[in-house]
């Protein structure tokens, strides 16, 4: 059931002060946000600061619980494949519609940046805008020997069709490498190099709606650039990349102020 997947934060329920969100700022009525944790994180982890100020800005926020749901950075799986995943999302899309949203934007932190960024390359054209706070997942710049092999064995149960026999498959995250229960359908859907979780690739087939980049400077991708995915996105004139003083885990409560800042001026 939906309310077994998704935590809802309604418009109202909690009222936080500061210069993000007061009491009295409502300036993001109307808006339903659909904000997405990271690898082996929780809706309750990094995001949820962020998550708090935008109800408190006015706006309806789902936070769903992603199938890379986890603890410390670690996936407890992956049995939904990247695409079904983003079938979550449509979900959650469709629930804050119900809710009286007239303007969703899908956002996401580091996986769920990824994520978003997917989801928007595929059904952008009902967004309002989309988010990508700290982005990460990049399964075509992985020189791991080892995850190499494990994408060709995936690769090869897939065809045998066990595609769906868990299996024990290496992952990696944030320089860490460790091993996790995936099956060969979904370990190979997050993970092959030519695969949908690739970002430069969805990014270049977004539509041309508003799309915030945010990277810390401390984040490994920052080194990368504007060039590596950004750019590659159709223009559009309220589309901005920001770079933030903050590392890869800190970046949602870091940038509350500016993510607001930017959602009002859609």
């Amino acid at each position: 059931m939906l309310h077994q997947r998704f935590l809802i934060v309604a418009l109202g329920l909690l009222l936080v002060g500061g210069p993000a969100a007061t009491a009295e700022d409502r300036g993001l009525a109307g808006s339903g946000i659909v904000l997405m944790h990271g690898k082996g994180g929780q809706p309750g982890g990094f995001i949820a600061g962020l998550a708090t100020a935008l109800q408190s800005a006015g706006a309806l926020v789902i936070t769903p619980t992603m199938p890379w749901r986890g603890s410390k950075g670690v996936p407890d799986s992956y049995e939904a494949t990247y695409e079904q995943a983003l079938a979550q999302v449509t979900s959650a899309v469709d629930e804050l519609r119900k809710r009286g949203a007239a303007r969703i934007v899908v956002a996401g932190h580091s996986l769920g940046g990824n994520a978003a960024i997917g989801y928007a390359a595929r059904h952008g054209s009902g967004l309002a805008g989309v988010i990508a706070l700290a982005p990460g997942h990049t399964p075509e710049r992985v020189r791991l020997t080892e995850v190499a092999a494990a994408v060709a064995t995936a690769r090869r149960m897939a065809n045998k069709g066990q595609g769906n026999a868990m299996t024990a498959f290496p992952d990696f995250n944030q320089g860490t490498t460790f091993k996790v229960k995936a099956t060969p359908a979904a370990y190979l859907s997050f993970f092959d190099p030519d695969g949908p979780a690739v970002i430069p690739r969805n990014t270049a087939r977004m539509p041309a709606i508003p799309f915030l980049w945010v990277i810390g400077r401390g984040d490994p991708l920052f080194k990368l650039g504007r060039g590596y995915a950004f750019d590659k996105a159709a223009k559009h004139p309220k589309s901005r990349y920001l770079e933030i003083e903050a590392g890869h885990t800190d970046t949602p409560e870091a940038a509350r102020a500016e993510v607001i800042a930017w959602l009002k001026s859609l």
